[in-house]
């Protein structure tokens, strides 16, 4: 073959890879779990008439993960019920006031592959078959954590009945059983809540935070056997649903773990703790977050409160009893956190959106609020967590209602959107392509 053709080859193989690799939203939140997407999806769509709807995928049981891309490929997580096929799910301010679902019958965890271009599913493969160890609350699902993978394992994770590594065919290659993870609020240990920490893949590790009621530690695996190859302990953690992250600087690699006892960062290698802080909120949910050489972090429940801290930072970073900034934290806010969604940071905006409905949009370098406002029909509430594409922030409310806002310092809505169906799980992007899970479909919005 002529040296010319190699090379086209090579370049072409090189650009197809790199299109990909934009493409692809490995984990909760895309890459490094920022919900950022690379492509311009639609801001408007109708489900009546298709219009910019390319597919939509019915999928069996109940299951709130975030759906995850590779290549042509979805995968995401269920749980199906032998004595119903529509599990119920509540909504809204008091979500049944904390109580937990009283469902029967055995469940069975599953994890789907779909094609992307088409919504086809390929396989589907049981994990786990049974009674579920603990009872979920009337908002969650038993398939609370999202997927993640490396182009060549996919990774699922169901708390208490275990975490499951499979290769893109469906052949399982490892399990993993970590016991009972009772997650619940601490201060009312009767409660049974379910787990929703999802799983991270890192240069060749699977990484899991498994804050609960009964045991606390993250987990550091090797994703080609599953081999445990090291053990953080969190020992006095109240129960957490966060997903933890790893921030890769000059000088270290740590990972965060959001938490209310610890909020911290912790060596990669050694497992040392490296800094800390605490005084959140007591039931700790969103995801931290990496940008702009800031690690962010925010929980809520009773206190609120967001904190920008330095990825240098050493020791203890709790802010005074009088409000005084300790070396290593760049800025904090007592309040305007948010309780269930992680927020977004496009640029130098950082986009907090609480449970509530209301959007706390300030500076992500100095922490002044930049605009505040209510986005969305004032009595709908929210789970699922923000993600940015093509200019434009999308908002996903329990009650199926996606509000679209364009980037900016002004708050301006672009669209509106109504599902009229539950959505709990937080939407993903492929290039072009919006994905947004319902309770009971999968839809994909395409221009």
């Amino acid at each position: 073959m002529h040296a010319r053709s190699i090379i086209a080859i090579l370049i072409a193989c090189v650009i197809s890879t790199a299109v990909y690799a934009d493409d692809n939203w490995p984990q909760f939140r895309g890459h490094a779990g920022l919900g950022l997407g690379s492509g311009n999806p639609p801001t408007e769509w109708d489900l009546q008439t298709g219009k910019n709807v390319a597919w939509k995928t019915p999928i069996p049981g109940l299951g709130h993960s975030a759906p995850i891309v590779w290549g042509d490929r979805i995968f995401l997580t269920t749980a199906v019920n032998t004595d119903t096929d529509n599990p119920s799910v509540e909504t809204g301010w008091s979500g049944g006031a904390g109580e937990s679902a009283k469902d029967t019958g055995e469940w069975t965890w599953q994890v789907v592959c779909l094609q992307l271009d088409t919504g086809k599913i390929r396989w589907t493969k049981d994990a786990h078959v049974g009674q579920p160890k603990f009872k979920r609350h009337l908002k969650a699902s038993h398939a609370n954590c999202s997927p993640a993978t490396d182009g060549h394992h996919v990774v699922a994770f169901f708390g208490s009945e275990g975490l499951y590594c499979f290769d893109f065919d469906g052949r399982m290659i490892w399990k993993r059983d970590f016991g009972k993870l009772s997650s619940g609020p601490y201060d009312a240990p009767e409660l049974e809540w379910g787990f929703a920490s999802s799983p991270i893949i890192h240069d060749g590790l699977v990484i899991v935070q498994c804050d609960c009621l009964n045991t606390n530690f993250v987990a550091i695996l090797d994703i080609k056997t599953g081999d445990e190859i090291r053990r953080i302990d969190r020992e006095g953690e109240v129960a957490t649903w966060s997903t933890p992250l790893v921030v890769t600087t000059e000088d270290r690699k740590q990972i965060v773990c959001n938490g209310y006892r610890q909020m911290a960062g912790y060596d990669l290698k050694s497992g040392a703790r490296i800094w800390h802080l605490k005084g959140g909120g007591d039931v700790p949910v969103p995801t931290p977050l990496f940008s702009n050489g800031l690690i962010y972090l925010t929980n809520g429940h009773g206190r609120s409160p967001i904190y920008a801290i330095q990825p240098t930072a050493t020791g203890d970073v709790t802010p005074s009893d009088d409000g005084t900034k300790k070396p290593g934290l760049a800025w904090w806010q007592s309040r305007d956190g948010s309780y269930m969604p992680t927020p977004l940071v496009k640029g130098q905006r950082l986009y907090t959106c609480n449970d509530n409905g209301r959007l706390d949009v300030r500076d992500a370098i100095t922490g002044d609020l930049i605009y505040r406002q209510r986005i969305g029909t004032a009595s709908h509430t929210y789970s699922a967590s923000a993600v940015a594409a093509g200019g434009h922030v999308y908002f996903v409310s329990e009650q199926g209602e996606v509000t679209v806002i364009e980037e900016g310092n002004v708050y301006r809505e672009v669209a509106s959107n109504d599902f009229a169906e539950v959505v709990m799980a937080t939407p993903s992007i492929s290039g072009d392509r919006l994905l947004i899970r319902t309770v009971r479909n999968l839809y994909c919005l395409s221009r």
